[in-house]
């Protein structure tokens, strides 16, 4: 076996070998390399690491491949690292946490107290805070970590965050009695607010009284939420909306949906959390889950009639006027910013009547719980 297979722990080891088996002495390689005695000595007494171009030289001198004398360097770096490094198991938590969680907009917002994302032991505090449990391992995102609010698709930890502002917010609300009778109703007295922008405004009474805690939360970046249900009791259904697109036919059809998951009880074992329900995701394919459908359906009908929106677009499309928009609003007694949308909606063609997608989030934010935009809702910490 010749010598640069042999087994070496570093290279100063190695050069040792050579050196052994040329006989020369450390000064006689001192002469060659046209460097110190003292430079050998520690290079050799591995006290100097051997770099790249020191190792192609050593190649030049003994026909051993530099490659050979940086891989035993990097292998002996690294096990004095490991030796003088201190193992911190907080490190993988903070991985995740640090990697996954936006920290920063969490801060920024209100959410957690915490003088910077540097400042690491008083974030982590806060964050067991904020999920209401004892230890950073045990925060829902980690995923070894036992799920405290299960969900009923697969969430992004930015998704988790806000929806666990919307459960903050929501545990400290006081509505009106629930029954399922007095959901059933809302639904009647809402039906007459599509008229117009205004009637946005009712909303959160309306739902207050049937015993739905109702809060705004105004979606972290990229998480592109629209809503959620969810119950924090048996008697206790709850609705959180983002105002992620501010438009009134986008408000309707999302809070309908919402709605329906109350009425229909889901979201009890599993908080229903709506994503992207707009455009084409918003439809009733076979990718669709059923309670999630069933949702669909009914702010569908709600919004437009399935059948009469399509027996109005097979008689107009592809040539839709103004008149056409709002005349068939009128019969149908609904703004026609919410026929807009669904027309877009319907035929893909969402440059129609954008004119008439009125917004409504200053008309319902002063009668509503909300956070964001500015506003940060007092919570019992």
């Amino acid at each position: 076996m010749t010598i640069e297979n042999r087994a070496f722990r570093t290279p100063g080891q190695l050069i040792v070998a050579l050196l052994k088996e040329r006989g020369w002495t450390k000064r006689t390689l001192a002469v060659i390399l046209a460097v110190g005695e003292a430079t050998i000595t520690r290079v050799v007494g591995d006290k100097q690491p051997v770099d790249a171009k020191l190792a192609v030289i050593l190649e030049e001198v003994f026909g051993v491949p530099a490659d050979r004398f940086l891989s035993l360097q990097k292998e002996f770096d690294l096990a004095q690292a490991r030796i003088v490094a201190h193992p911190d198991p907080g490190r993988a938590t903070r991985a995740l946490l640090y990697g996954d969680l936006p920290v920063a907009e969490m801060i920024k917002r209100g959410w957690i107290n915490a003088e910077s994302v540097r400042a690491t032991k008083q974030v982590e505090t806060e964050l067991m805070r904020y999920c209401g449990v004892n230890r950073a391992d045990d925060i829902e995102i980690l995923p070894h970590a036992a799920k405290k609010t299960a969900v009923s698709t697969k969430a992004t930890p930015a998704q988790l965050a806000w929806l666990y502002r919307v459960k903050q917010i929501a545990s400290d609300m006081l509505v009106g009695p629930y029954s399922p009778q007095a959901v059933k109703a809302a639904v009647e007295k809402l039906r007459p607010l599509t008229i117009s922008p205004e009637g946005v405004g009712k909303v959160p009474r309306i739902l207050t009284e049937c015993g739905i805690r109702f809060v705004l939360v105004e979606s972290l970046a990229h998480a592109k939420i629209d809503g959620a249900c969810f119950w924090l009791n048996d008697r206790a259904p709850v609705i959180g909306m983002s105002l992620r697109f501010d438009r009134i036919d986008n408000f309707w059809f999302v809070l309908r949906h919402e709605i329906e998951h109350v009425i229909r009880l889901h979201g009890r074992k599993a908080a229903m959390l709506d994503t992207e329900l707009e455009g084409d995701r918003a439809g009733t394919g076979p990718t669709v889950a059923e309670d999630e459908r069933i949702a669909n359906e009914a702010a569908q009908e709600f919004c437009v009639p399935p059948d009469m929106l399509d027996a109005f677009i097979a008689r107009k499309d592809p040539f839709f006027s103004e008149q056409d928009l709002i005349g068939f609003a009128r019969i149908l007694k609904i703004h026609p910013g919410i026929l807009a949308g669904q027309i877009q909606r319907k035929t893909g063609r969402y440059d129609r009547f954008r004119d008439h997608l009125a917004k409504i989030r200053e008309i319902i934010s002063p009668n509503a719980i909300k956070d964001g935009w500015g506003d940060v809702a007092p919570v019992e910490t």
